[in-house]
């Protein structure tokens, strides 16, 4: 997919060295955009393998509101493994820390918290948050249906006053919903890219996403775009950036998506949508900057 290759590209070539929190050195840049008509395609990068099983079942975390770590580990899906709920296992490079956080199965209130919850006052992963808090993904669908050119259906991760209490801030912040002429269209917002790991699963969470409000409105699938802040390319991951820059786009072309057995978004499985005709060149092995 030449769009996101032109970013990693770009961030080679005109991204400043700076030091990060993780320790790392990153080439940084100040603001660009990804666009994709999803006629185009299901945009899962075929210039190096893809996990959509994770992809997937990372929204489904997100859609019904989870904050428990081993709701994905029950999944085989480690995404969050190293990353907890500061107020019970607190940030640190350490190894203390790092065990802590590894072994802690609370995230706080992270992103589908704050889809369905917003703001209610957090306690545990496992409290019953029912009716609690303001459910944003609910009100943009019921907006959607109703009144599909409205300009303000938005979902919003980013809560000030929770912030400190997640194990991660969101990095993609919040998103947006359009339509224009029967297709649905997404813009999401992120304050910090990962260009390498982190970028090329929200570009394929978010098209996911698009095409279940899509499915979940009867329309047709527009633009996914992604308004992009401080972008950045990790050090030990230019090697790799290079190697996947080296790939021929041309040669697979982009998979289709297909979902089964519809009843709503708020009762969507994972296991319910595929890929299909998904071909691509083999994966690139990049250590993960926590």
């Amino acid at each position: 997919m030449k769009t996101y290759l032109d970013i990693v590209e770009n961030v080679l070539k005109n991204g400043e060295k700076v030091s990060t929190r993780q320790g790392t050195p990153a080439y940084t840049m100040a603001g660009t955009f990804f666009e994709h008509d999803m006629s185009k395609g299901f945009p899962l990068l075929t210039t190096k393998k893809m996990p959509f099983r994770l992809i997937s079942t990372e929204l489904e975390f997100f859609i019904k509101g989870i904050t428990d770590k081993k709701w994905l580990l029950d999944r085989n899906n480690h995404i969050w493994d190293e990353w907890a709920s500061p107020k019970k296992a607190p940030y640190g490079h350490d190894e203390v820390s790092k065990k802590r956080m590894l072994e802690e199965r609370d995230l706080g209130p992270i992103y589908g918290f704050q889809w369905r919850h917003f703001n209610a006052k957090y306690e545990s992963y496992d409290t019953d948050y029912s009716g609690k808090g303001f459910d944003q993904l609910k009100r943009l669908v019921d907006i959607l249906k109703t009144n599909p050119r409205d300009r303000r259906m938005i979902v919003n991760a980013w809560n000030p006053l929770q912030l400190e209490e997640m194990g991660l801030p969101p990095c993609h912040y919040s998103f947006q919903i359009t339509t224009i002429n029967g297709k649905l269209n997404l813009m999401w917002n992120q304050r910090s890219v990962d260009t390498m790991l982190g970028l090329p699963f929200n570009i394929a969470s978010y098209a996911l996403l698009l095409h279940l409000l899509a499915k979940e409105a009867g329309l047709e699938e527009g633009k996914l775009v992604g308004f992009l802040a401080d972008v950045h390319l990790f050090e030990n991951h230019v090697e790799g950036a290079r190697e996947q820059l080296s790939r021929n786009t041309e040669k697979y072309k982009l998979p289709k998506i297909e979902t089964n057995n519809w009843k709503s978004i708020f009762e969507w499985k994972a296991e319910d949508t595929k890929i299909v005709n998904y071909e691509s060149y083999d994966r690139i092995p990049l250590e993960i900057a926590i």
